[in-house]
């Protein structure tokens, strides 16, 4: 049977199982896919089409690809728009395919960009389709790419003028991914290391997420007895309501990472940037590094055991090591942490239950915390205050309850993290917390969320301007001259998300928090996304990150 080669790439598509795909037109592969049945979700630019796949692919672990078309030809303006959030999700190691059209035969010499070279440093494989029965072929080996390995990007050019080809004589057939294993000597290795440390610390990024092992690492952390911190985007990955978690930044985490005299990282790369710990005197402490990436080994800090294979097939490894040798048990450890989380906690407490106007920032995390159910939310917030804020408080207690970001996190994404996890969770209650600066980012795709009728909630710190760039208790600020937006009196952004479908307030009174809150829950329970603006103060206090030389505060 005889198919265009665009829809050949859609009838793919369905045999993978992608429910979706996100776009902004044009593009010629989504006539094909309008065709072939395939849901198209028409957002408003070309970069949060990526960022909505990217965040679906994060929140389900890669169990579901997010998948996006861009315009891309001679006019190549869609492609260079979308060139941050694909790099977004390289920098995160998320696994999203791009499509995009390329420029047809010949017409190369007409431009000065050249596509494929372009987005080679922000993906795994760029693939272009130069014949029409190579279709197969190459969907074949992007799926490769996005369930082998490191997760990352794929971007897949397809000309419009491929023409057709016989699927009955390319058939396709889908790809399932591959894993390794670790070394049993690797494995018995770090297991000896880990039983003669005198203060280890269980340290967990998102590879534990994307190799489906959450469960295999509440058992190793049980047999072992030992306090568990979580990166950024590990967050969740670990109960935070555990007796044995630390958390992911603030003083407790401080006191663990510098009291540890063994660091045993299971499924992070280890890298100190901005918004991850540096490991704090490294060269005095024995560090065993689990990935799946052997570049991450001996990288940032030198590696003195590595087992090197998938988080889920190492923790079994490890927990079949550690169960023959029997499991260590310090009874003192869970009264230490209990004391920690008091202490770290009486801080926030005040600002979390805080009847002070305008309204601190965490008065609104903390009657979130009320009104959520752990066990059926998602919670997630943009760069800046709002992320360093949520991630200091809010307990992520299930898998992918919270999603953070590793070394790059644009302003805006929490948006689209918010509709990936409604789109994958459609149970679940879903919630941004965003500020002055990740709204204007955001504002041109409210009308998409409403259209598609996509039940999230939208949280707005509005205190006119950018904490702690300009004065304040805090200081001088370290941006003086560029810190002031326009405040709610000449700029309510409330009134711009109803004008769009939305459901929205404004909320000056810490009381109103919790009320709001409650109905904007009941609309998105009817499919209407809702926006609550909070007139809030200035209060750019969080837990921080670990630096060399420094703890990390608060």
């Amino acid at each position: 049977m005889k198919v265009k080669a665009a829809n050949g790439f859609a009838r793919a598509l369905k045999a993978e199982g992608i429910p979706w795909v996100s776009c902004y037109p044009t593009n010629h592969v989504n006539n094909a896919l309008g065709e072939e049945g395939v849901p198209i979700l028409m957002m408003g630019e070309e970069r949060f089409a990526v960022a909505v796949a990217d965040a679906y692919s994060r929140v389900t672990c890669g169990k579901q690809i997010g998948v996006c078309t861009i315009m891309a030809n001679l006019n190549a303006a869609g492609i260079q728009m979308a060139y941050g959030a694909i790099g977004q999700a390289w920098e995160d190691s998320s696994p999203i395919l791009v499509i995009t059209e390329g420029v047809g035969q010949g017409a190369a010499r007409h431009t000065h960009y050249d596509m494929a070279e372009a987005l080679k440093s922000v993906t795994k494989w760029v693939g272009k389709v130069d014949r029409a029965e190579l279709i197969p072929d190459y969907v074949r080996r992007a799926f490769t790419h996005l369930r082998s390995g490191r997760p990352g990007p794929v971007l897949l050019i397809i000309p419009r003028d491929l023409g057709e080809y016989d699927t009955d004589e390319h058939p396709y057939s889908p790809v399932k991914g591959w894993k390794s294993g670790p070394d049993p000597d690797d494995v018995k290795s770090a297991v000896k290391a880990l039983l003669a440390a005198k203060d280890p610390l269980l340290y967990v990024g998102e590879g534990v997420y994307y190799a489906d092992a959450t469960s295999e690492l509440l058992r190793f952390a049980e047999l072992a007895h030992v306090p568990v911190l979580t990166t950024l985007k590990g967050k969740g990955a670990f109960p935070e309501n555990h007796p044995l978690s630390v958390g992911v930044r603030g003083s407790l985490a401080d006191h663990f990472l510098n009291k540890c005299d063994l660091l045993f990282s299971i499924g992070s790369s280890l890298f100190p940037n901005r918004f991850s710990h540096a490991v704090p005197n490294p060269d005095k402490k024995t560090i065993i590094q689990c990935t799946v990436d052997v570049l991450d080994i001996n990288r940032s800090y030198e590696t003195r055991h590595a087992v090197v294979g998938d988080a889920k097939l190492t923790l079994q490894a490890l927990i079949a090591e550690l169960s023959a040798r029997g499991p260590k048990k310090n009874p003192e450890l869970v009264e230490e942490i209990r004391k920690g989380k008091e202490a770290f906690l009486a801080k926030f407490r005040p600002w979390l239950e805080s009847n002070e106007t305008p309204i601190n920032p965490y008065r609104v995390l903390g009657d979130l915390m009320k009104v959520l159910d752990p066990k059926r939310s998602f919670v997630t917030a943009d760069s800046g205050n709002t992320r360093d804020q949520t991630s200091t408080v809010y307990e992520a207690q299930i898998p992918r309850g919270h999603l953070g970001w590793g070394n790059v996190s644009t302003l805006g994404f929490s948006l689209a993290g918010a509709v990936g996890a409604k789109l994958a969770f459609p149970d679940r209650q879903c919630v941004h917390v965003t500020g002055d600066a990740g709204v204007c980012y955001m504002m041109g795709n409210f009308e998409a969320i409403a259209r598609y009728k996509i039940g999230i909630t939208t949280l707005h710190i509005n205190n006119g301007g950018y904490s702690g760039y300009g004065p304040g208790f805090w200081g001088g600020g370290h941006d003086p001259y560029t810190w002031k937006v326009s405040d709610h009196a000449s700029a309510c952004m409330a009134n711009m998300a109803k004008s769009v479908g939305f459901y929205g307030e404004d909320v000056t009174q810490p009381s109103e928090v919790l009320p709001a809150l409650k109905r904007a829950l009941d609309e998105n329970a009817k499919g209407r996304p809702a926006f609550l603006e909070f007139i809030c103060s200035h209060h750019p206090v969080h837990g921080g990150w670990v630096r060399p030389g420094a703890g990390g505060g608060h």
